[in-house]
């Protein structure tokens, strides 16, 4: 402990390394809240600045952009209903909720108080569990990896709003999208319609940027909505009082518990422990039908699980040389660039460079609600003063840019474009879009490892023979069929009376 803090107060004081961190936390700001534009692709920008970089400072400013641009995705999921990164997809059913009541700076202080707290959690976890945490990852083989990924789409099925027959039907035909392009294993092309430009598949960020921006633009427009009724002037105070935020304070803790976990689980990622959290809030809410209308604690719960990810994603980086995520996959990228590989050698080996690495983080942590509270949440609201024909213009604008910036491919705008016709429909139809884009992220997940586990086993028994999946696949169908039994029971009832 002595020589943590010895590290951390050497990275305050080194105007060089706290330089390098306040910069990586504006850069991530605002890569973050840009629609499109994810925290992966916030690193990649960065990376070409760090080859000439000590391998301390390369960390300073990776991980500051790093934790800045997961809290900063909440920014265009609150104003535009777009998520900045796929972990702010929760958060814009409550968040955007609350824009449209008035009250847009409440609902991203609420975000910044999560994203924060939940920052310091999966720190303090990190450090204190990361061994214990990532030897239990270990244990997981192909089936366990599918019934991973399995639970998060039942999950996310049952947390979008509207019901959830019609949240499994959207994950149905996002899990069709993610088997686009050429089979891994056969090389037979699959529903690409003999165009060359699918044979590699459909890139989650375009699909994402049609169902939430352009559908969201779309649906906007088709109602002419103007700017007072889209997204009002906020009033009342922009910080909750403390009486306000000690009720929130378990759900703080619960998500970003669930927050650090799966993000120790290796290609888990955000997405499914935002949707963990939320569900979990959900069902332990006495009211759970408020979800989604503007309720803080739908803004606390994902944003908490969010950025506790990033202490959890860290954990098998650093222990095991495995990437928690693609971000994670970045860093790696750093520490190969710089003679280094992760792994439990890099304790003994590297021990002055596993405290920078805690160091850093806790840096970035602490310079985001800095920046974030006494810049960040008054520029941010200046956006709600842009006229809504203005702001929609822009925002179909960047949705257009951020799918071609992808590959610089006209395909991928093609792709935005139809999905956001899909995702309007959606809208219009009442059911919801969530799912279509976690099927399309989720499905190649699973696709390849229910491959792998019945090659290797031959029998899809597997997965109620080994425990962690057995328990997995139950409590996923539990999700799925309690809410629908119930329902129909309630239903019977009301008949009869």
């Amino acid at each position: 402990m002595i020589d943590l803090l010895a590290a951390m107060l050497a990275s305050l004081t080194d105007p060089v390394l706290l330089g390098l961190s306040f910069a990586g936390v504006v850069l991530g700001l605002v890569f973050g809240a840009l629609p499109g534009v994810s925290s992966t692709m916030a690193l990649a920008v960065v990376l070409p600045f760090t080859y000439g970089m000590e391998t301390p400072a390369a960390m300073m400013l990776m991980l500051a952009v790093f934790f800045a641009s997961v809290y900063a995705g909440s920014v265009s999921a609150i104003l535009l209903n777009i998520p900045g990164t796929p972990g702010a997809m929760f958060t814009l059913l409550d968040g955007h909720a609350m824009a449209r009541k008035g009250q847009a700076a409440q609902a991203m202080a609420y975000a910044l108080i999560a994203s924060i707290l939940g920052g310091v959690v999966g720190w303090v976890l990190l450090v204190a569990l990361a061994p214990v945490i990532a030897a239990y990852a270990l244990n997981f083989g192909s089936p366990e990896y599918a019934a991973v990924v399995f639970f998060g789409l039942a999950l996310v099925a049952y947390a979008s709003s509207g019901d959830t027959l019609r949240g499994l039907a959207a994950g149905v035909i996002g899990l069709l999208v993610g088997v686009v392009g050429r089979d891994k294993v056969t090389d037979v092309p699959r529903f690409t319609f003999g165009t060359a430009d699918l044979q590699g598949g459909i890139d989650i960020i375009p699909l994402a940027i049609g169902v939430f921006g352009i559908a969201e633009a779309l649906n906007m427009l088709s109602r002419r909505q103007d700017a007072a009724t889209a997204v009002p002037a906020s009033s009342g105070p922009t910080w909750p009082s403390w009486r306000a935020l000690m009720p929130e304070l378990p759900t703080v803790l619960r998500s970003s518990a669930i927050g650090t976990f799966v993000g120790a689980i290796p290609a888990a990622g955000s997405a499914v422990a935002v949707a963990l959290a939320y569900a979990v809030e959900k069902r332990l809410s006495k009211r759970p039908e408020t979800f989604g209308t503007g309720l803080p604690r739908g803004v606390v719960a994902p944003e908490a699980a969010n950025n506790a990810c990033v202490g959890g994603a860290l954990i098998p980086m650093m222990t095991l040389g495995i990437p928690g995520d693609s971000i994670t996959a970045v860093l790696i990228g750093v520490l190969l660039l710089h003679g280094l590989r992760p792994g439990p050698g890099l304790f003994e080996s590297q021990p002055d460079l596993i405290l920078t690495i805690y160091a850093a983080l806790f840096v970035a942590i602490v310079l985001t609600a800095l920046v974030a509270a006494t810049l960040g949440i008054s520029v941010y609201r200046r956006i709600l003063a842009i006229p809504h024909r203005l702001l929609l213009s822009a925002v179909l604008v960047l949705c257009v840019l951020g799918a071609f910036s992808v590959r610089n491919a006209t395909v991928d705008v093609w792709v935005a474009i139809f999905f956001g016709g899909v995702g309007f429909a959606f809208l219009r139809l009442g059911i919801p879009v969530l799912p279509l884009a976690f099927g399309a992220v989720l499905g190649p997940l699973l696709e390849d490892n229910l491959r792998r586990t019945l090659m290797i086993h031959g029998d899809p028994w597997v997965f109620f023979e080994r425990p962690i999946s057995l328990v997995l696949v139950v409590v996923s169908l539990a999700v799925l069929l309690v809410p629908t039994v119930t329902s129909a029971i309630l239903n019977l009832r009301r008949e009869r009376q």
